[in-house]
């Protein structure tokens, strides 16, 4: 696990740029954390980092977004649904276990049982400041390359 302190919405993007521009296709970011706690100003930066430049806010009212960077990206904010079924029956298989993009998704506990066996997992809480983020990301093998690179970037640890 590596453990990230942001000081400010600027610096929890920059960190998403890092990611994103040594993100692969085939790669399964969850992010989890209360409301206010940075997942969308990630988001922005990981799509940034992917070559993704776009308006709005995280897609809460339609589910996914799809978006082409370097490589397709797929970003999901399944905050509304009740439960991981509501997901089963919107054919998500397709994009969770498909080598052909990224998928990016917001409130991912939601969806934990359907999440696939390679995942990038980043908690994001508050911290002791009022803009101050704890980030911790966690992942399985597939992600040991980045985040030991991580780990020596130098990103507010």
């Amino acid at each position: 696990m590596v453990r990230v302190i942001s000081r400010s919405p600027a610096q929890t993007q920059a960190l998403g740029r890092w990611l994103g521009e040594r993100l692969q296709p085939g790669d399964f970011v969850a992010l989890v954390g209360d409301l206010g706690t940075g997942k969308t100003a990630l988001s922005t930066g990981i799509l940034a980092g992917l070559g993704v430049s776009r308006s709005g806010g995280s897609p809460t009212f339609t589910l996914l977004w799809e978006y082409e960077g370097r490589i397709p990206v797929f970003h999901w904010d399944v905050y509304r649904l009740e439960d991981a079924a509501e997901l089963e029956d919107l054919g998500f298989e397709e994009y969770f276990f498909s080598d052909h993009g990224v998928n990016l998704v917001e409130w991912a506990d939601r969806v934990r049982p359907l999440w696939p066996d390679e995942v990038l997992e980043i908690s994001l809480s508050y911290g002791s400041g009022e803009q101050e983020r704890v980030l911790e990301l966690t992942g399985t093998a597939r992600y040991r390359p980045l985040l030991e690179e991580l780990a020596h970037a130098g990103f507010g640890l």
